[in-house]
């Protein structure tokens, strides 16, 4: 197998950077850097049909994935997570079709696994081994067990009250684990100083190019299980958000490649009323979030003030003609009992927030009873054995 990746591009200028040395943001713009593969060659040479017979993790799409020598990849046997028809809420809510897409089975129980896997994976390739991260929890985890696997040097940190799971996690795969006062957005700060200082790469969300490349099979994966066609709606617990601007990019990606056409679904960002910047920025019709001031909720994967691919959600959001909105932690917990009760999935809680926001929607009218619908549940809630 060989990947088509071509080059690095800024998602604000289009500027063109080498995919073959280390980057973090776009140097001149400090903006988003995508990769970018020869889609047009690949879509002459690529049998889709064949990469339906590959194993069923995300590597399966190798071809659109951003390392060139498969022997550099990093894996754990992420992705090819299972996407659930929700009968017994379909009856309960008087809805058509509904799906749970179960990021929780990925290695490390979340779908940070993914992103983590191709970051990783990349970071080894380009001769990178002393790896960084903030983290408010799932990251810290699966980017400790990922540089284990290679045999990496792992720095992480997480702020004090993340959960105790994330922690463990995290100090048993070996990784040097700081704990910080405050937010993400803190540990944010002090990983960039301590980076800095030591010479540490970081993989921080986003500021790397590579950790998208992995959430973006989530699209592809979407569309193979729907026989290479989209659903009407995803709803997607947004913190950092990269998930569903990999997501966004995938669409983009496969139609060019001719495997779908130019429908896209839906998508709906739901955020935790303590910690909402891109409800607030979508609701004002703004294309920047400001940061969130005291953010709370029990949602630890949510509670993130500021998103350095602000813009590339809220272009998602209303390029789809989708929206966002806000929940409750009280409908959370609800929400995690209900999945749970209902379809026999412990969902994380920003993977139940997604039920709780489909309601209201529905509730409102924005969701038609008839639409096909996706909740993204992000992470498995045994993690969570404290907050229950």
């Amino acid at each position: 197998m060989k990947s088509y990746l071509s080059h690095l591009e800024c998602t604000e200028t289009g500027e063109t950077y080498s995919a073959d040395e280390p980057h973090s943001l776009s140097p001149a713009a400090q903006k988003v850097l995508y990769p970018r593969y020869d889609l047009e060659l690949a879509k002459r040479e690529i049998d889709r049909n064949a990469i339906e017979q590959r194993p069923p993790t995300m590597w399966r799409f190798f071809e659109v994935m951003p390392i060139r020598d498969e022997s550099n990849v990093v894996t754990l046997g992420e992705g090819g997570t299972p996407m659930l028809r929700a009968h017994r809420l379909e009856a309960a809510h008087a809805a058509r079709t509904l799906y749970i897409k179960d990021e929780g089975l990925n290695p490390t129980g979340s779908f940070k696994a993914r992103g983590l896997s191709a970051a990783v994976s990349r970071a080894k390739e380009l001769g990178l081994i002393r790896l960084v991260v903030p983290s408010a929890g799932n990251a810290a985890g699966a980017l400790a067990s990922y540089c284990a696997k290679a045999g990496m040097e792992c720095h992480v940190f997480m702020p004090k009250d993340a959960p105790n799971a994330n922690k463990r996690e995290t100090e048993m795969a070996g990784a040097h684990l700081t704990l910080v006062d405050g937010l993400i957005s803190d540990a944010g700060a002090l990983s960039r100083k301590v980076a800095a200082e030591l010479g540490l790469f970081d993989v921080s969300t986003l500021r790397e190019p590579y950790r998208v490349e992995g959430k973006k099979t989530m699209g592809y994966e979407i569309a193979q299980d729907l026989g290479w066609r989209l659903p009407d709606v995803i709803v997607y617990p947004t913190g950092g958000g990269t998930g569903i601007v990999g997501m966004w990019k995938a669409f983009a990606e496969m139609e060019e490649l001719g495997w779908i056409g130019p429908e896209r679904p839906k998508m709906v960002v739901v955020q935790a009323e303590g910690c909402a910047p891109i409800v607030r920025a979508f609701e004002r019709g703004e294309r920047h979030a400001e940061l969130w001031e005291n953010a709370t909720t029990i949602a630890a994967g949510i509670r993130v003030p500021s998103a350095v691919g602000d813009y590339l959600i809220l272009d998602a959001v209303r390029e789809s003609g989708g929206t966002a909105l806000t929940v409750s932690d009280a409908e959370i917990v609800e929400s995690m009992k209900e999945i749970a009760s209902m379809e026999g999935i412990w969902p994380a809680p920003e993977g139940a927030a997604t039920l709780t926001g489909y309601l209201k929607l529905r509730d409102s009218g924005v969701i038609g009873p008839d639409e096909e619908t996706i909740l993204m549940n992000t992470g498995m809630g045994y993690k969570y054995m404290d907050l229950v």
